[in-house]
């Protein structure tokens, strides 16, 4: 029995890992490929600020009314249903006009939002409460190695059969993992309750009880602030970079590195929330590091050594690119009784807002300004907030 159940631990793992590496990609190939696109169909490269907003929009929706449906149809049925919503997105993106753009953003961020919940929800049946944090610091690698992927094949398949065939390219992979996960529904989906309701109030369901309970309102904050920063990382680190006098290549090659070190990153921090430090104290020396090392980001200047900006690059991935696995295996811990997508969903749904409202922040202190240090500053300054907040709780 132990061996089954271990066995079945590892399939859900290996499973729900590589439909998350699938959903990390369709989300985040059209950015990366957006030169191409942006010079083929002759439109304003801001239009991609929007595309970006839209899709962080739909994501806070998707996550936060996909608790009833995990509930209803099953972890794995979702699964399915986000990965065929991502590949969709793809497929109309690569009809061109920009109303499909705009519909992509909606069908295929909606989608790609859906699979940490469900993910949750399957892994919390079959993993040990004690070992969650690891196992869900390990599925959560499948993101960093996701950018990863899509910033090589990304390129190359563009090159090769232009950007539109790149888009379907990876749509094709989608729907066909989408079959090859039909298989494992009989026992993945065993406890899926069919006459379930979903009704629209779900929306306000789940956010009175994220912010109802204490812990869990603390981990939505957290989310907020850990995921605001993270996509302000993301999108601003490179640019950062070249306004110092980096080239192109030396920056990209910088913002690799650093997504190399959240794959052990995340593994480690799972691993010692699951056998030696209480999560919570955990999360709140992440957030410090994660403000920190923003601080550090925000007054690195044309003169300071590679190695060191290396070091800052390195020791803000570390926190603000690896923390997921924690969070998450504490959304299901904290969740109430038998619904612990619901409760990923509420908690991560503020970090969709944090992920749409930290970035403008940061746009807004750089046109204020034109110091490309600042907005890192003062968008750290919500984790520092938390963890403070944690450590006196």
């Amino acid at each position: 029995m132990a061996a089954r159940s271990t066995t079945l631990m590892l399939l859900a793992l290996g499973t729900m890992s590589v439909q998350q590496t699938f959903a990390t990609i369709g989300r985040g190939l059209p950015p990366i490929i957006a030169p191409a696109i942006v010079a083929d169909l002759a439109i304003d490269p801001a239009l991609l600020g929007v595309y970006v907003a839209i899709a962080a929009a739909s994501s806070l929706l998707f996550q936060l009314g996909c608790g009833s449906f995990i509930l209803r149809h099953g972890a794995l049925r979702v699964s399915q249903a986000a990965l065929a919503l991502v590949a969709t997105g793809l497929a109309v993106s690569a009809a061109g006009p920009l109303v499909f753009w705009a519909l992509a953003a909606v069908v295929g961020a909606g989608g790609s939002a859906m699979s940490t919940p469900a993910s949750s929800h399957l892994l919390a049946r079959y993993t040990e409460a004690r070992w969650m944090p690891l196992v869900f610091s390990i599925k959560q690698t499948a993101v960093p190695l996701a950018l990863l992927i899509s910033g090589l094949l990304g390129p190359f398949l563009t090159g090769l059969w232009g950007w539109q065939g790149a888009l379907l390219a990876t749509a094709a992979a989608c729907y066909l993992f989408v079959a090859l996960m039909q298989p494992l529904r009989r026992e993945f989906d065993a406890d899926r309750q069919p006459g379930y309701p979903v009704r629209l109030g779900d929306f306000a369901t789940v956010t009175a009880e994220v912010l109802r309970g204490g812990a869990l309102r603390n981990l939505a904050l957290a989310s907020f602030a850990f995921n605001g920063l993270q996509t302000v990382f993301t999108s601003y680190f490179v640019i950062t970079l070249t306004s110092l006098g980096y080239g192109l290549e030396g920056a990209g090659a910088m913002y690799s590195l650093a997504m190399v070190v959240a794959v052990p990153g995340r593994i480690f921090w799972g691993w010692l929330a699951s056998a030696h430090v209480a999560p919570r104290v955990l999360m709140a020396w992440l957030a410090i590091g994660m403000a920190a090392g923003a601080a550090a980001l925000g007054l690195i200047g044309a003169g300071w050594p590679v190695w060191l900006t290396a070091l800052v690059a390195i020791a803000l991935s570390a926190t603000v690119m690896s923390w997921h696995g924690v969070v998450l295996s504490e959304c299901v811990r904290l969740a109430p009784a038998g619904n612990p997508g619901a409760a990923t969903g509420g908690v991560l749904s503020f970090g969709q807002l944090g992920g749409l409202i930290l970035p403008l922040v940061y746009a807004g202190m750089l046109g204020a300004t034109g110091n490309s240090g600042i907005g890192f500053l003062v968008c750290g300054l919500p984790g520092l907030v938390v963890g403070v907040m944690l450590l006196r709780r």
